[in-house]
């Protein structure tokens, strides 16, 4: 009964965890044990990757804190299942705070940058939009890697091109693309990724692009 339920992979998380469960069960009298908080209690499992799995261990206490202390939200890894496991504590106020947490782990798990993913527990519009080259043209064998290396440029700088004017993140992971921000931004995103995979020139895909992130600026 008084072992920590939710034990963390780091021996200093693990004893915040066991603080952070303390203290609600000294508020409480005898009466009122674990069983009137388990009707509310609520779970979220995210899947983790085989190649994200090495990058998550040493993210760990980066992804745990603003989990943990920011959101309230207990969390830990099952090793034997591969999935980040999260559920509502006593001290959790907001409703979103178990899915935003849940997208939160998600966006990292797809690729992305922990300062990145943080913009996820802070805003409210941000969302993660996923595609593959496949779904917009069929490309196979040198003709895939090229259009893989189009949408990168040299060194990532079509890529960063991209991630500046509509201000949101791209990560691309062989053929699979993933976009993290605003609803009219990702959209903005897509069309410019998605000229340059049907072999538009990146001259004339950045210019609309810039075209329309004036638009959208002027408009807001």
């Amino acid at each position: 009964p008084g072992a920590v339920r939710f034990a963390p992979l780091g021996r200093e998380a693990a004893s915040a965890s066991a603080s952070s469960q303390d203290k609600p069960a000294a508020g409480q009298g005898e009466g009122q044990g674990e069983g009137t908080d388990k009707g509310n209690v609520e779970y979220r499992k995210v899947q983790v990757p085989q190649h994200r799995f090495t990058p998550l261990k040493e993210k760990w206490m980066e992804l745990y804190k603003p989990v943990t202390e920011q959101m309230n939200v207990d969390m830990r890894m099952n090793l034997k299942t591969r999935k980040v496991e999260l559920r509502t504590t006593p001290q959790t106020v907001d409703i979103s705070a178990l899915q935003k947490c849940a997208d939160f782990v998600q966006a990292f798990a797809l690729g992305f940058e922990v300062p990145d993913c943080i913009a996820l527990l802070r805003l409210d519009d941000l969302y993660v939009e996923c595609f593959q080259v496949k779904d917009v043209k069929t490309l196979k064998g040198e003709h895939l890697s090229r259009c893989i290396g189009r949408l990168a440029g040299k060194g990532g700088k079509t890529k960063f091109t991209i991630e500046n004017a509509t201000r949101t993140r791209i990560v691309i992971a062989d053929t699979h693309i993933r976009i993290l921000g605003s609803f009219a931004n990702i959209k903005v995103a897509r069309d410019a990724i998605c000229g340059l995979i049907l072999g538009s020139p990146p001259g004339k895909v950045y210019s609309r692009m810039r075209g329309k992130c004036a638009r959208m600026n002027e408009r807001f």
